[in-house]
């Protein structure tokens, strides 16, 4: 790899004194793009490059094949072929895309220890990144507000059709259009990260135009979907455990343990409640480095390293391998047509006859008991 910086300077009695920076290696046409800030960092180790390098490449890989199958059996078998499931399919669409295009080109650049794919790669790889995360993260909105639909409002609520579920998926990628194509317009701009080996959102440059754009990003892609996913799941739990105290009421007065076979009368509201807690934490895990690290740019509260700057891709990138198993192996119907076209993959006991049934579509049912407005 040509090198374009000072390999060393004098220093006493002769000897050579390093002078590298991470920004040696940067090639010259997107050299001024690189902020000031970080030539005062010497050269990651290459270690760290090959870490990374070989983590987000295993990232890529699970994540591909994962969101793969997941589009796989969601498309093709007839029993998934629901409104509600059509969200889970964008969503592995576009954690399938991002992966495609972000991953293995920062494999890439890891391999040169710096962003070696030139100025347009450099926009390209940013809006890619930030349009299929934009589109990730609001198609989990509309997940959560689905569910929200079916198990809160019950029949009171509005059902689902394919027509309203693609018009929300549209919705989804619109935002991400927009807010990845924004800093390709002005509003901000896509530089190398710390690392040098991604590229993304300006949050260095002390100009509060160019900061703004990351404030009102993160309202609209960060704070709303995050509360917004909060808020449905915190009622789905009110809801069910409402329900369940009537059922067990219901059991009481009619001197019997139970108005369910094999069931404690607690385990839909804690099953709802895990999915709730799990969806949440691995969300908020998966943006908040990502969040803090811009904030941490923007308003100059510690100083950023190079280093520091990869983990919020990391984790972003993560994202990405885990929801094909939150949303999509958790879903009864999809391990049982999982299993029936690749019956090596089985780890565990076959599904039962009732596993067939969501635990939406179950919650949803005898929420609808419960509410007599339904």
């Amino acid at each position: 790899m040509p090198y374009y910086g000072p390999m060393h300077q004098p220093g006493l009695w002769g000897q050579p004194v390093t002078n590298l920076t991470v920004v040696d290696k940067v090639p010259p046409e997107i050299m001024h793009l690189v902020d000031p800030h970080w030539y005062q960092f010497p050269p990651m180790n290459p270690l760290w490059h090959s870490i990374i390098g070989f983590v987000i490449f295993l990232l890529g890989v699970v994540s591909v094949i994962g969101n793969g199958m997941v589009i796989y059996i969601f498309c093709t078998a007839k029993s998934l072929r629901t409104p509600s499931n059509l969200f889970i399919v964008n969503l592995a669409l576009s954690d399938f895309l991002m992966m495609s295009t972000n991953a293995f080109t920062m494999v890439y650049n890891c391999w040169y220890e710096t962003w070696s794919l030139g100025l347009l790669m450099c926009d390209l790889y940013a809006f890619f990144g930030s349009l299929f995360g934009c589109c990730s993260i609001w198609t989990m909105t509309m997940i959560a507000l689905d569910r929200h639909n079916v198990i809160v409002r019950g029949l009171a609520g509005k059902p689902l059709t394919n027509t309203g579920a693609i018009l929300r998926i549209l919705t989804c990628w619109l935002i991400g259009v927009v807010w990845g194509i924004l800093p390709m317009l002005g509003w901000n701009r896509y530089v190398p990260e710390g690392n040098m080996t991604a590229c993304g959102t300006d949050y260095l440059t002390d100009d509060w135009f160019h900061k703004s754009y990351i404030l009102v990003y993160s309202v609209f892609v960060y704070y709303t979907p995050l509360f917004t996913i909060i808020y449905a799941y915190v009622f789905i739990i009110k809801a069910v455990s409402a329900h369940e105290k009537n059922m067990r009421e219901q059991a009481k007065r009619m001197n019997v343990q139970s108005l369910r076979s094999s069931d404690d009368g607690k385990s839909t509201e804690m099953k709802l409640a895990k999915v709730a807690l799990v969806t949440i934490s691995l969300w908020f895990m998966a943006w908040t480095p990502y969040t803090v690290i811009n904030y941490t740019g923007v308003f100059k509260t510690a100083q950023i390293s190079p280093l520091a700057t990869i983990w919020g891709s990391v984790f972003a990138k993560a994202n990405a391998v885990y929801n094909p198993i939150v949303y999509g192996i958790s879903h009864p119907k999809y391990r049982a047509a999982l299993l029936r076209r690749f019956p090596s993959l089985a780890c565990g006991d076959s599904p039962g006859p009732g596993d067939d049934k969501s635990l939406a579509s179950e919650a949803s049912g005898i929420t609808s008991d419960a509410n007599p407005s339904a």
